[in-house]
């Protein structure tokens, strides 16, 4: 019974930092209806950018984390400008090509700058545990869940009582009506690839402080993020959040009881039955719009 506890610990703590990777993908989706493959590619950036300051300054991978952020909001802001811009309003399989070479590329210039060898942030308490009886919660996967779930929250917040966090959302239930209403749709979806890859920035400083990363691990930061984001229903921060929790603890589950390679049929086998019982996933957009019109 101890063992099926802590794996239920481990998959919430785990799903926490998914959601956090995956919210910022479920949001480009629902606003811009963007499959953005290039996402796992900006959580491994942001690792690679909390790694560089924590071996040149020493920089604890926590106070790593906002500078990573703030890095990738520049960089995906750019990306989304400049050239997923181009061709937003195309069919969606152009965009998925775009983003497709965009990881290509970014994977492979990561490769050349560090190699593909795999790296950890080291801290003098993540590998630590809080002893709860016949349990163990590692003090790193508990911070990460804890700044994951304060992330999403802000991004709740931001989106929700702010002009352009409302602007957002308006463009991306009614695009020709936000135009009409004076709302640049242009900036704004590239404020929100933008805020997007700021935050699987972050997440990846969490996750080089946990456990490591190498670039061509960028492609399965992307399926995770794929699999949340239609767990939870597309656009939906709360959707996010309980998608990544459910992923999580099914992975964990299905680790501690069969492992192996049946971890990934257990998750998909959970993708496949949520979508059978909700197809718009465990919390619609419809139900969102509605929440916001609110």
């Amino acid at each position: 019974m101890s063992g099926f506890l802590q794996a239920t610990i481990w998959g919430l703590l785990q799903g926490g930092l998914l959601a956090m990777i995956a919210v910022g993908f479920s949001l480009v989706w629902g606003v811009m209806n963007v499959v953005n493959l290039t996402h796992g590619s900006y959580v491994v950036m942001g690792a690679y950018t909390a790694w560089e300051l924590n071996t040149a300054f020493g920089l604890d991978p926590l106070l790593g984390a906002p500078v990573a952020g703030a890095l990738l909001f520049v960089i995906g802001y750019a990306v989304q400008r400049i050239l997923v811009n181009q061709i937003v309003n195309a069919p969606i399989f152009l965009t998925l090509l775009l983003t497709f070479g965009l990881q290509l590329v970014f994977v492979q210039g990561m490769v050349l700058l560090f190699s593909a060898d795999y790296r950890a942030i080291p801290t003098a308490y993540a590998g630590r545990s809080l002893v709860l009886g016949e349990v163990q919660v590692p003090y790193g996967r508990l911070i990460a869940f804890g700044v994951a779930l304060l992330a999403t929250a802000g991004l709740v917040l931001f989106t929700r009582h702010t002009r352009t966090g409302v602007a957002i959302l308006a463009t991306g239930m009614d695009r020709t009506a936000a135009r009409l209403m004076g709302i640049n749709a242009r900036h704004t979806y590239a404020l929100t690839a933008g805020l997007a890859a700021g935050l699987a920035g972050a997440a990846g400083a969490l996750v080089g402080m946990i456990g490591f990363f190498s670039p061509p691990a960028a492609p399965t930061y992307t399926l995770l993020s794929f699999v949340v984001a239609v767990l939870g229903g597309l656009g939906n921060m709360y959707g996010a959040l309980l998608g990544g929790l459910l992923l999580g603890v099914v992975q964990a589950w299905a680790g501690h009881f069969v492992g192996g390679t049946w971890v990934n049929v257990f998750a998909f086998g959970a993708l496949v039955l949520v979508l059978v019982v909700r197809p718009t996933g465990l919390v619609g957009k419809a139900y969102y719009e509605a929440r916001v019109q609110a």
